[in-house]
């Protein structure tokens, strides 16, 4: 039976492609040469455009969603009743477990499954891949979290002799992090933490009630937990005001009080009259000259379903680390027979995630505290960053607690665990909710991954999407590196829950999910598939994201990652983006691309 479903897909795929191809027989070339091409318009991309155009380069920026207009995609203010399934989704989609990305309030356009663009799962795996199909990507609705990688980060082999080192320093991208957090605007405090590098701050906002009664158990734990650091605006920056803490930052915010590529990156390269953005352009591969240098990018535009083609003097690609990677493995030629870039075989390898676990906890003491608003901002105000640096512990590397919870705005299935371990209906059943909302706290562990060579991606050979493009295949893996860490996350919340008096709630099971740990890219921060290295026998791109193979292709996401150390990727990748482009420029001005 699998045999035959294996060849019923292949056929599918094959047909699909022919009726693909003789719709776009007619290839549309652009006539005009670009300075430059950007794929993908998210942290990577839009800090990209903005550089380039700011600095005086004429660019063609290619998305394959849609444009966004704030103020009629944003759901900042929605009240369920006004969504047709109250925020739910069609069949109560978006509260099924895992799902909860996809409710009808966060930004557009995310979403696990993309109707026509599928990917695989090798048998042995288990991989889910979030994408975004819009002006903006995954910025549109991430979660605002902005963690400087430590210096350490950078130099993690020579530690502990796992993994391998990058070619660059601290000390090379903190001027970046601080003109990124200088312009985006990041709020925190000054906390000389080894692990956790102070940055250019605004003010953070005051601890709720709920965070307040955890940073008590932690202190008596000996655990630290300090003011949390989020691209959100407690104070005006370039036009953009306050955030007016409604709580509602994962809809999008139509005021740009939260940092988005979409509102902060893109409009400034937009009025400088040098860029040109194509929105709903699928791109296919990267073109290549005879002299093996990039010469632009085909792609399938939606709309007419045909093929077009956009010519620049270089290409920075910047789609997300595995929607590059793809593009990279399916740009083939003469010259380059195992994908563009691809010398070392290094492009898809090196996939990772950040290690997830959760865990939750009930305070009673929340039960008495007189109902009131402290919504703040849509997230934490407060977290733990990685401790015990210092020792020697069960697993290598380390991992940051995110926390969330307290009286945030009741949704559709708020109550469902809740009823399943209460018994009752009616009058008392509302009751026992009443009593018990806003009494829990959820913890997030965010951890370090160690690359392993079970955890890669490539390209399906059976299978293309409704564009005719070969889609990726996932292999993925945990090691016991990432196991023991989970493990430490589950023992880390219950005592935390603990000594701030509450009772931790959360039951870890032994199977396939030991400890609570997610699967692989549920976090959303894969990374690696074009990690950077001074060797280019070893990886694909130097120090400034520049490809070994061809100098005039930059990648600018989470691709080029060396490791993907306990904090979340977006503001290195953005300081990455600055540096490269930085790079790109003077380049260009030499004449030596």
């Amino acid at each position: 039976m699998q045999i035959m479903h294996g060849l019923q897909c292949a056929l599918q795929s094959a047909l699909q492609e022919r009726q693909v191809r003789s719709l776009m027989s007619q290839v549309v070339r652009s006539p005009k040469t670009y300075d430059v091409c950007v794929v993908g318009s998210g942290a990577g991309g839009g800090m990209a455009a903005k550089v380039l155009t700011e600095g005086g380069l004429n660019v063609v920026l290619l998305e394959a969603g849609p444009p966004l207009n704030p103020d009629v995609d944003y759901k900042e203010h929605v009240w369920a009743y006004e969504l047709p399934h109250r925020g739910a989704g069609i069949g109560g989609n978006a509260i099924k477990p895992g799902n909860g990305l996809e409710n009808e309030f966060l930004a557009p356009t995310g979403a696990w499954t993309i109707e026509g663009e599928p990917y695989t799962v090798a048998a042995d795996s288990k991989f889910r891949w979030f994408r975004s199909r819009i002006v903006g990507g995954r910025t549109n609705h991430w979660g605002r979290i902005a963690l400087r990688f430590a210096p350490v980060d950078f130099r993690s082999k020579t530690r502990d002799g796992l993994g391998e080192d990058w070619p660059i320093s601290y000390e090379d991208i903190a001027p970046y992090y601080d003109k990124v957090e200088g312009y985006i605007g990041v709020f925190g405090t000054k906390e000389n933490i080894p692990s956790a590098p102070d940055g250019i701050f605004q003010p953070p906002p005051k601890p709720r009630c709920s965070e307040v009664i955890v940073k008590r158990g932690c202190d008596k734990v000996g655990i630290p937990c300090i003011p949390s650091r989020m691209a959100i605006l407690t104070e005006a920056l370039n036009g953009r005001p306050a955030c007016h803490y409604c709580g509602q930052c994962g809809r999008g915010c139509r005021r740009a009080s939260n940092f988005s590529s979409s509102q902060v990156l893109i409009p400034p390269a937009q009025r400088t009259g040098r860029l040109t953005l194509i929105t709903g352009a699928m791109a296919r591969e990267l073109l290549v000259g005879a002299d093996g240098k990039a010469a632009g990018v085909s792609y399938v535009d939606k709309a007419s379903r045909s093929e077009k083609r956009v010519h620049a003097k270089a290409v920075v690609l910047a789609a997300s680390a595995c929607e590059s990677a793809r593009l990279l493995l399916n740009s083939k030629s003469s010259l380059f027979p195992d994908g563009l870039a691809n010398s070392s075989g290094m492009v898809g390898r090196n996939l990772m995630d950040s290690v997830g676990s959760d865990g939750e906890g009930y305070f009673p003491q929340m039960e008495k505290i007189p109902p009131h608003n402290h919504d703040g901002v849509g997230g934490m105000h407060v977290y733990v960053p990685w401790w015990k640096y210092d020792r020697q512990n069960d697993f290598p590397r380390g991992y940051h607690i995110e926390m969330g919870g307290g009286r945030e705005m009741p949704g559709v299935g708020m109550f469902h665990d809740l009823c399943d371990d209460e018994e009752g209906y009616g009058v008392s059943l509302k009751q026992t909710c009443r009593k018990m909302y806003g009494c829990f706290m959820g913890f997030s562990g965010r951890g370090e991954m160690i690359p392993n060579a079970d955890s890669y991606c490539d390209i399906d050979p059976d299978v293309v999407d409704k564009w005719g493009i070969p889609v990726l295949r996932f292999h993925f893996k945990w090691s016991d590196h990432e196991l023991k860490m989970a493990k430490d996350m589950q023992e880390t919340f219950r005592a935390i829950t603990e000594a701030a008096g509450g009772t931790y709630v959360t039951r870890s099971r032994p199977g396939d999910n030991p400890y609570g740990i997610a699967d692989g890219g549920v976090i959303i921060h894969e990374v690696g598939t074009a990690r950077m290295g001074t060797d280019p026998a070893t990886s694909v791109l130097n120090g400034y994201c520049q490809a070994h193979d061809v100098k005039n292709l930059f990648v600018v996401d989470g691709a080029g990652l060396v490791t993907n150390p306990d904090k979340n990727p977006t503001l290195t990748i953005l300081a990455l983006s600055w540096r490269a482009s930085d790079h790109l420029l003077d380049q260009a001005r030499k004449g030596n691309l």
